[in-house]
C-alpha cells in the first residue's frame, strides 16, 4: 500500500502543471501508463492560444463558440480566455520559449477557425517545449514522485461513496492500492481505440471507462474530434503523425487524385474533415494530397522543421512534392464531467486534461485551445484542492478484490467496450462513427468507416 496527499493518474501537461501548483509540503504521486514522455501533450505541434489584448476578447470568444457549434459552456470559455495571460506567464517562468521577432515581441500565428493570429508557438514542437520544461521543474521537486509503466486500473471508493485513491498496477506486477486524500484522473484521450489516431496507442480512455463503471457523471462522450490532416500510413498500430494546422495557416493546399484543389483549407476541423472524406470517396482513395510548396523555404525551416524531417524520413521532400494525408481521430471534447474547479461528481475526485469535459470545446475544438484549456483548469483544480484545508473524513475504504485486475488485456477490452457502447448510445457526430482498431472491432454494434460516414 502506498499513500500520498494527492494521487494523479497521467503525466501530460495537466498532470505536471497541477503538481507544480501544489505546495511543497504536500506529497504528490503521479502514475503513468507508459513512460512520462509518452503523453499526447508532447505531440502538440501548432501552439497555445493567448488573449493578446482586451480588443481580441470578443472575437476569440466568438471563434471558440462558433467552432464548438455553440454547444460550449460560455462561463468555461470566459475563464479560459481571461486566465491565458497568467498561464503563459507561468510557462515563461518555467523556462518555456515561444517564437519572437527581432524586437523580442511574440510572434503569433493563425490556424483554422481563428479570425486573427493569436497562437504562440515554438517551431512545430510547442507541446514538447512546454512538456520538457514542466518535467524539468517537476523533477526538481522533492514532494513529487513519478511512477512510470504504472496504470490506474480503478478508483477506490470509501464507505460514504467518495474516492479514497486508486488501484494501480505496475507492468509485470500485481495490483496494489494507492491511497490519497484527493485523487486526480488525467489519463488523456481515447485514440488508442481507433484505427487512425494521432494519439499514443496506450491512451484508451481509462478515466472515462472508470467513470462509467462507477456512475460518475460524464458529458458528450461521443464528441470526438478528427484531425483532417495526418500523414497516411498502412500500419494501424502506428500513431498517425500530425501535419499541423499551422501548415495550412501559412498557405499549404489540399488536392484530390486529379491534383486539383477542392476546398478551403482553413475551415474548422470537422467541416474540413467532411470535405476531405467526400473527396476520398469520390476518388476511391485512402488519402488526399497536401502541398507545402507555396510556403517559403525559410518559413518551412524555421516554423516546421519537425514536419520536414518526418516527411523526409518517410521518403517525401515537402519542398518538391506533395505528401499523402488522411483524417484521424485526434482529440476528445467529451469526457468526465467536471465543474469550473475540475471536480467530478464523486467527492475528493477530480478530472484534468483531455479526459475531463470542462465545456470549453462544445461539439468541436478550436485549434490550439487544448493546451491552454488543460493548463487553466489544472491550476484551478490545484487551488481548489489546496483551499480545502479540512482534514479528510476518516471513512473506511471498501475492500478491493485484486483478482478483478490481474488480466490486463481483458480489463482493457472491458473498459473499451464501456466507452464504445456509450458512444454508440449517444450517436451523433461523424467522429463517433469512425472505425475502431481491429482488436476492438466487435466492441459495439456499428463500426462504420470514416468513408462510409459521409
Amino acid at each position: 500500500m502506498i499513500k500520498a496527499d494527492y494521487a494523479v493518474a497521467g503525466s501530460g501537461c495537466a498532470a505536471l502543471y497541477f503538481a507544480l501548483q501544489v505546495p511543497k509540503n504536500k506529497s504528490v504521486i503521479i502514475v503513468t501508463k507508459g513512460e512520462v514522455e509518452m503523453s499526447d501533450s508532447f505531440l502538440a505541434q501548432g501552439g497555445i492560444c493567448m488573449l493578446k489584448d482586451d480588443d481580441d476578447y470578443k472575437s476569440y470568444f466568438e471563434d471558440t463558440m462558433k467552432a464548438g457549434h455553440r454547444e460550449n459552456d460560455p462561463v468555461s470559455i470566459e475563464i479560459m480566455i481571461k486566465s491565458s495571460g497568467e498561464v503563459i506567464e507561468d510557462l515563461i517562468a518555467y523556462g518555456v520559449e515561444f517564437a519572437k521577432d527581432e524586437k523580442g515581441e511574440f510572434i503569433f500565428t493563425r490556424e483554422g477557425g481563428h479570425s486573427d493570429k493569436r497562437i504562440l508557438f515554438h517551431k512545430d514542437i510547442t507541446g514538447k517545449e512546454i512538456m520538457s520544461k514542466l518535467l524539468k521543474k517537476v523533477k526538481e521537486r522533492n514532494n513529487i514522485t513519478i511512477l512510470e509503466h504504472t496504470a490506474m486500473v480503478d478508483i477506490i471508493e470509501n464507505t460514504e461513496g467518495g474516492c479514497g485513491g486508486f488501484v494501480i498496477r505496475k507492468k509485470g506486477c500485481s495490483p496494489e492500492v494507492l491511497l490519497a486524500d484527493k485523487s486526480f484522473m488525467a489519463t488523456g484521450g481515447i485514440g488508442g481505440l481507433y484505427k487512425h489516431s494521432t494519439n499514443f496507442r496506450h491512451l484508451t480512455g481509462d478515466a472515462v471507462a472508470i467513470a462509467l463503471k462507477h456512475n460518475i457523471r460524464t458529458r458528450n462522450v461521443n464528441y470526438i474530434q478528427v484531425h483532417p490532416t495526418t500523414f497516411y500510413s498502412e500500419n494501424e498500430n502506428d500513431k498517425r503523425f500530425l501535419i499541423s494546422e499551422s501548415v495550412r495557416g501559412e498557405g499549404a493546399k489540399l488536392y484530390g487524385k486529379d491534383m486539383k484543389r477542392f476546398t478551403n483549407e482553413l475551415l474548422p476541423r470537422d467541416l474540413l474533415t467532411l470535405e476531405i472524406l467526400k473527396q476520398m470517396k469520390k476518388d476511391g482513395s485512402k488519402f488526399v494530397w497536401e502541398d507545402l510548396r507555396d510556403i517559403p523555404y525559410e518559413e518551412l525551416c524555421s516554423h516546421f522543421p519537425n514536419i520536414m524531417a518526418f516527411c523526409k524520413e518517410a521518403g517525401y521532400d515537402v519542398t518538391k512534392e506533395c505528401i499523402p494525408v488522411v483524417p484521424a481521430q485526434h482529440y476528445f471534447m467529451g469526457g468526465v464531467y467536471v465543474d469550473y474547479n475540475s471536480k467530478t461528481t464523486m467527492k475528493n475526485l477530480y478530472a484534468l486534461g483531455e479526459c475531463a469535459c470542462t465545456g470549453v470545446h462544445g461539439k468541436n475544438r478550436l485549434a490550439s485551445n487544448s493546451l491552454l484549456e488543460v493548463l487553466v483548469f489544472a491550476k484551478r483544480a490545484a487551488k481548489d484542492a489546496v483551499s480545502d484545508m479540512k482534514l479528510p473524513e476518516n471513512k473506511e475504504i471498501v475492500s478491493v478484490d485484486f483478482s478483478l485486475y490481474e488480466d490486463a488485456d481483458r480489463l482493457e477490452r472491458e473498459y473499451g467496450k464501456l466507452i464504445a457502447e456509450e458512444i454508440e448510445r449517444l450517436g451523433g457526430p461523424l467522429a463517433a462513427r469512425i472505425a475502431y482498431r481491429d482488436k476492438y472491432e466487435n466492441l459495439a454494434e456499428s463500426n462504420n468507416s470514416m468513408e462510409a460516414a459521409v
